[in-house]
């Protein structure tokens, strides 16, 4: 199974590329994120001629996430259990044969001094708290999308700009390090830089100051397998965090996707 993850920052101005990059790649699933628009707006028709079904969370003008699968997809929730009604749509969760596929767009936060930090910080132990309630530790999980953190300096390119702000606090780290660990021990490790288990592709036509100024976030989750006995490359669960505009395909294991 190959999932592809990309924040596409409104999918109605980019449906040219999105549609392009789909056909060509053909991932079994395709996570968005940012779609940036409501649900009955959402351009399925073209998705669906492609031969994907759809599960859509949107939202007028911000946020919005969406699953697009060549198979059908089930069990089906959109956003934290107790979420007020109304809030932004930021998760998408769905099953594709065994596998459990959680999409996200994480709250920015702003700033380190600001409300909407706290609130950021919030919805990360909630999201821990749905992953720990809801995730079957016999089947694999995916989880993946926008984090808005960069847990290393690595993933980062001017690291001491970015060192104690948003996105590289410490508080941030530790927020997102237990959503790694919900329900799944050792489940959450840099990929090291000559790994080839999560296989990177950007789309064309990129401005080049977004090339040099994104940030590529790799973690490779193996659930339930001991680290000493992870499988080969292309056989690891994966989760990746990416900066907007930057596509990501996780090549999963045929065993594990039954």
């Amino acid at each position: 199974m190959r999932i592809a993850t990309w924040n596409v920052n409104s999918v109605r101005s980019r449906l040219e590329r999105v549609l392009a990059w789909t056909e060509r790649e053909r991932p079994d699933v395709l996570c968005l994120q940012e779609i940036k628009t409501t649900d009955d707006l959402f351009p399925l028709e073209p998705f669906t001629e492609l031969g994907y079904r759809a599960e859509v969370f949107g939202q007028k003008t911000y946020n919005g996430v969406a699953l697009l699968s060549l198979k059908p997809v089930t069990k089906v929730a959109r956003n934290l259990p107790d979420d007020e009604p109304g809030a932004p749509s930021r998760l998408i969760a769905g099953t594709v044969g065994r596998v459990r596929i959680v999409n996200v767009y994480v709250p920015n936060g702003q700033s380190p001094e600001s409300d909407k930090f706290v609130y950021k910080l919030a919805w990360l132990a909630r999201l821990r708290d749905f992953l720990e309630a809801t995730a079957s530790p016999s089947d694999p999980l995916i989880l993946l999308g926008d984090f808005n953190i960069a847990p290393e300096e690595r993933d980062v390119r001017y690291i001491e700009q970015w060192r104690g702000g948003i996105h590289f606090h410490p508080k941030e780290h530790k927020a997102l390090a237990a959503d790694c660990d919900s329900g799944r021990p050792d489940a959450c490790a840099s990929l090291d830089d000559e790994s080839h288990v999560c296989q990177l592709s950007v789309p064309t036509a990129f401005d080049a100051s977004v090339k040099q100024t994104a940030s590529i976030v790799r973690y490779e989750v193996v659930g339930q397998h001991p680290r000493d006995s992870v499988p080969v490359a292309g056989e690891h669960l994966c989760l990746i965090s990416l900066s907007r505009l930057v596509c990501g395909i996780i090549e999963l294991a045929r065993s594990m996707a039954r």
